[in-house]
């Protein structure tokens, strides 16, 4: 589709293309991401390029391996009530934020509650909490209303909105106003004078970093810096962004477009990795709050128009290696994955235009926001303009950065106001594979995700899941849920994708995740 005409256009460009800096004396990894950084505070935004970011300059009290089961990580362990009500973590000793003040349990008690009233897995923590307690500074104390096994699970989530640890001064700012002062205790420190979005950021090691002992997997064990400093360098284009790391000007591009593997596999200074063996699942959101998708209906026959293949190929191409349908609201291969027998997903484009003009559709605009720098998402809303036009709908393609789409989606007003219709992203299967850390399935309304889709029956069922006796039991509720959230289309889901990484063959130890992790990467 426009996709590869876009890269035509851009291999045009490739030489009046702005130089980019040369290795610095000191050890600098220079790092390509996915997309421009925009918003700084991974509490305040889902943004997976911000979690990316704080991964850098924040840290976590667990955190998850491959495995999903959650491990110590700032936390150096923890004791549990005998009737499960009362959580004590004790903090690894000799923890320090990046101002040299240590880490104490009361920093790390307001972190929570900040991070509890934006994400919906520490809301469900949050309901439960009666007290909120840090006795010394290094033990942090929870005091349950009734047992919460999952605590440590919802406390090291590994995707975007983790909870990240920062000092009470910050984590004190309003949950809906971002803090500006990023002042954390990882790995690496945040240059704030090199800041400059849509060009250039920088972070410098931290020295008083304390790493763990146990070998990385994926955010878990041992996060060493081993570059003293790691440059991102914002290069929207496809073709310069391949250009630079084939004559050595960058040393790894997060996410190059599916188009380019051939020629970047066939130069034997650049390696290729899958990122996230898990796959990331590409969605359509749209605004259940405004008109003309408040109404369930209208929901109903977008959905029953789409045609996952159409997505993934104009996304990610021909090579089936790299992606995969899946009609299930819990991505496939997880544990809760409830597939729709094609009742509801039909991908019948006559079908769904007449389901339209059925329906209560009176010519409403409808925007679609699209961001013209982010080649793994774009093209999913070119395909979707292209099916709602086709079915009838008054389009209105809006065309533009991807940090502006992050400010338009959280506009609750309607589309005179600057509100919006529909949004696309994607996220990893991992943190889509449950009710407690899937954004996509919990009925919230303006309490939660964007799109803000509102069931008091998907919030009962998430209660019922957590208060299953079994595997067995949280399954059946699982499934449920998936049922419910497609039948009432909180959340298209248009395909499961296995994004590949590049990255120069001097550097070694890259690793494979939810995130382009920054430790263990060291000089080949």
């Amino acid at each position: 589709m426009l996709r590869r005409t876009l890269l035509k256009t851009a291999a045009a460009s490739v030489l009046a293309a702005p130089a980019i800096a040369q290795p610095a004396k000191i050890p600098t990894l220079r790092f390509v991401p996915q997309a421009n950084l925009t918003a700084l505070d991974p509490i305040f935004t889902t943004a997976i390029v911000t979690g990316n970011h704080a991964n850098y300059v924040f840290d976590t009290l667990y955190s998850n391996p491959m495995d999903g089961q959650p491990r110590p990580q700032m936390a150096e362990g923890h004791e549990v009530s005998a009737d499960g009500r009362v959580w004590r973590i004790r903090l690894r000793e000799g923890l320090k934020f990046h101002d040299n003040t240590p880490v104490r349990a009361a920093d790390c008690v307001a972190s929570i509650q900040r991070w509890a009233k934006r994400d919906g897995f520490g809301q469900l923590i949050a309901k439960v909490v009666d007290t909120w307690g840090a006795p010394d500074d290094r033990t942090i104390e929870l005091k349950l209303t009734r047992p919460f096994p999952l605590l440590a699970t919802g406390l090291g989530k590994p995707d975007s909105s983790a909870a990240f640890m920062m000092p009470e001064r910050l984590a004190k700012t309003d949950a809906n106003a971002q803090i500006t002062e990023m002042v954390g205790s990882g790995p690496y420190k945040f240059l704030a004078k090199e800041y400059n979005s849509g060009s250039h950021m920088a972070y410098e090691k931290f020295d008083g970093y304390v790493p763990r002992t146990e070998a990385p997997d994926w955010g878990t064990g041992a996060k060493i810096a081993h570059f003293q400093r790691v440059e991102w360098n914002i290069i929207p284009d496809p073709a310069t962004a391949a250009a630079a790391l084939r004559n050595g000007e960058i040393d790894w591009w997060e996410q190059p477009i599916n188009d380019l593997l051939p020629s970047l596999a066939r130069d034997k200074s650049i390696s290729l990795m899958v990122s996230n063996p898990q796959g990331n699942e590409s969605l359509m959101r749209m605004n259940c709050l405004q008109a003309p998708f408040n109404d369930v209906a209208i929901r109903r026959a977008v959905l029953m128009g789409v045609n996952q293949e159409d997505y993934m190929r104009a996304t990610f191409g021909d090579d089936q290696s790299l992606w995969r349908t899946c009609r299930s609201e819990f991505p496939c291969g997880t544990a809760y994955e409830t597939l729709d027998d094609g009742t509801l997903m039909k991908g019948d484009l006559k079908a769904a235009t007449a389901a339209l003009k059925a329906s209560s559709y009176a010519g409403q605009r409808v925007v679609l926001l699209s961001p013209s720098d982010f080649p793994a998402i774009a093209p999913l809303c070119q395909v979707t303009a292209d099916l709602m036009q086709k079915m009838g709908f008054n389009v209105d393609f809006q065309s533009m950065d991807w940090g502006t789409v992050i400010q338009r989606r959280a506009n609750m007003e309607g589309v005179d106001k600057g509100g919006w219709s529909v949004f696309h992203t994607f996220g990893s299967s991992g943190g889509y594979s449950s009710p407690a850390t899937s954004t996509l399935v919990r009925g919230q309304g303006k309490a939660g995700w964007f799109g803000w889709w509102t069931s008091d029956k998907a919030e009962e069922l998430t209660q019922d899941w957590l208060a299953a006796p079994d595997a067995a039991g949280q399954k059946r509720v699982a499934s449920e849920i998936a049922r419910l959230a497609m039948t009432e289309v909180a959340t298209v889901p248009l395909g499961i994708n296995f994004t590949k990484t590049a990255y120069r063959n001097s550097i070694t130890g890259v690793l494979q995740g939810v995130a382009p992790y920054p430790w263990n990467v060291r000089p080949a």
